[in-house]
């Protein structure tokens, strides 16, 4: 994982632009640089992935243009002999091939980029930036105003506040060009027809573009790692790794010391598929100590997000302190794909449909942001095949009737495409829905409910409450982690849309907590 910074304002002091860069750090471990842009700077921290050399070392610079990247192009050595015949590479790095596209497509580029990625491209003849993000969002990139109102664009919120103000994410799927944000792909909105296959004929795509997709992501010039929970989804990305590698693969799984749910299913599925695993225990302790710094990290106020961080979080700073692991798969992006245990509760096909592309289009400020800031914060990079985008245009097309849970457990495509081959052991691929939060241990969010207690009388979280007038908090626990926040980030509560919360509209949804387990279907989720 890498992080960039830049400025569009001549008035930009350097000191506080360094300030900014340095927040990368440790995003960025391994080298540094920043150079004039125009009238502005550009700024990059590097994790070394791919062309470990110096050559790989960013901003790229040709013909006066230069460009800075944090993301993986996948296939970008077919690409690159393909749209860019004769060109010859000096790097390794896929980012060197941004500048010879650009020169040659323009902004269409970016629709044609198989990728996770952000990039800053400063154009010498036009004098002017341009600035993309992924469809889904997948990397994270902000943007911001100067006290000129000049643009500035960087990898986390506080790598831009010593420079701008107003700062807010940029949007998935869009570039900006001449002041204005402009769609190149609406990822979460399916273009044509409904698939309406049979259930055979989809669910053999779903296998095929889900291997497709953790296949290609298996290239780096680094040692790889593979979050495990346990679950159907972190385990089919383990699974399916497992069996295109020549050695076991190095598998990790993390619970709370006495009520840990994941840790046997992580071992079931370890011992099956035949990888390097380790187990990492945490104590409540453990948990109440690293609240801060990983709000810090996420940028977040929202409940799920905090809970589902912590123990992910630990894990990847073990996994930084103890290994020479730079890049770790994990599961994100399957659950908004194809169902949560609360669109069991959707009245209808096209009300499951509407989720979900609500669910893809706000992601960015939820998991993937959770799987990004947790992984990149311990200079990691992390790579998510559900977040594919054949795949994910290919589910977000298939008939919503079909991806309904009327078959008696939810995500039954996915189940149902890894049927016939036995890559799992059907206890994992049967295993019901657990929320990650839940399943590293009830007692993580218990502990943190029973401090928040002990922290706040009723009468003053009321009054704390009322005193937020951008989505207040309801509990003690969100009135903790909103005042942690705002520490961090003051005033910048409207970087984040809104709680993440089950549909609060549909009969059985309206619960106030977003644990999984307050719904009457979790049933053996929790055992």
């Amino acid at each position: 994982m890498c992080g960039l910074l830049v400025t569009s304002d001549p008035d930009t002091e350097l000191e506080e632009f360094e300030k900014g860069l340095e927040t990368l750090s440790d995003r960025g471990p391994d080298d540094v640089k920043l150079c004039n842009a125009g009238h502005g700077m550009m700024g990059f921290r590097r994790l070394a992935i791919m062309g470990l050399n110096e050559k790989g070392m960013q901003p790229f610079e040709r013909n006066g243009n230069l460009a800075v990247c944090n993301g993986e192009l996948y296939g970008f050595r077919k690409m690159k002999e393909e749209l860019l015949p004769g060109y010859e590479m000096v790097s390794g790095s896929d980012c060197e091939i941004i500048l010879p596209l650009y020169e040659k497509y323009g902004t269409k580029m970016f629709s044609l980029f198989d990728a996770e990625f952000v990039c800053v491209i400063y154009d010498r003849e036009k004098d002017q930036l341009i600035a993309a993000r992924d469809p889904i969002g997948i990397r994270p990139m902000y943007y911001g105003y100067t006290e000129n109102g000049m643009i500035c664009f960087g990898s986390t919120p506080a790598s831009l506040m010593p420079i701008a103000g107003n700062i807010q994410p940029f949007p998935p799927g869009h570039y900006w060009e001449e002041g204005a944000f402009i769609p190149y792909e609406t990822i979460w909105k399916p273009e044509g027809p409904f698939i309406t296959d049979d259930i055979r004929q989809v669910c053999g795509e779903i296998h095929d573009l889900l291997v497709t997709g953790v296949k290609k992501r298996m290239d780096a010039d680094v040692p790889v790692g593979y979050l495990l929970s346990g679950g159907l989804d972190s385990s089919l990305v383990c699974a399916i790794a497992q069996r295109e590698s020549k050695t076991p693969i190095r598998t990790f799984a993390i619970g709370m010391e006495k009520d840990a749910i994941d840790l046997k299913y992580a071992r079931q599925a370890a011992e099956y598929i035949g990888s390097d695993h380790t187990e990492v225990i945490i104590t409540a302790d453990d948990v109440l100590k690293a609240l801060p710094e990983v709000i810090r990290a996420l940028a977040t106020w929202d409940i799920t997000t905090i809970r589902a961080s912590i123990g992910m979080y630990l894990l990847c700073r073990y996994i930084h302190e103890n290994t020479n692991i730079r890049v770790l798969f994990t599961g994100e992006i399957s659950d908004e794909l194809f169902g949560y245990k609360y669109t069991d509760f959707a009245p209808d096909a096209a009300s499951f449909q509407e989720e979900a592309e609500k669910r893809i289009r706000e992601i960015h400020m939820y998991d993937v942001l959770r799987a990004d800031r947790c992984i990149s914060s311990n200079s990691l990079e992390s790579r998510v095949p559900f977040g594919d985008l054949d795949f994910v245009r290919y589910v977000m097309r298939i008939d919503p009737e079909k991806k309904m849970n009327t078959y008696g457990m939810g995500k039954h495509l996915l189940r149902q495409a890894f049927a016939d081959d036995p890559i799992l052991p059907e206890s994992i691929r049967l295993r019901d829905k657990a929320a990650f939060s839940d399943a590293v241990g009830h007692s993580l969010a218990d502990e943190i409910k029973a401090y928040a207690e002990r922290k706040y009388s009723d009468e003053e979280a009321v009054k704390r409450y009322q005193s937020f007038d951008y989505k207040p908090p309801y509990t003690k626990e969100s009135l903790l982690y909103r005042e942690i926040f705002e520490q961090y980030y003051p005033g910048m509560a409207g970087m984040i849309i809104d709680f993440w919360l089950p549909n609060q509209s549909w009969e059985g949804c309206a619960v106030s907590d977003p644990s999984a387990r307050y719904l009457s279907n979790y049933g053996k989720s929790g055992e």
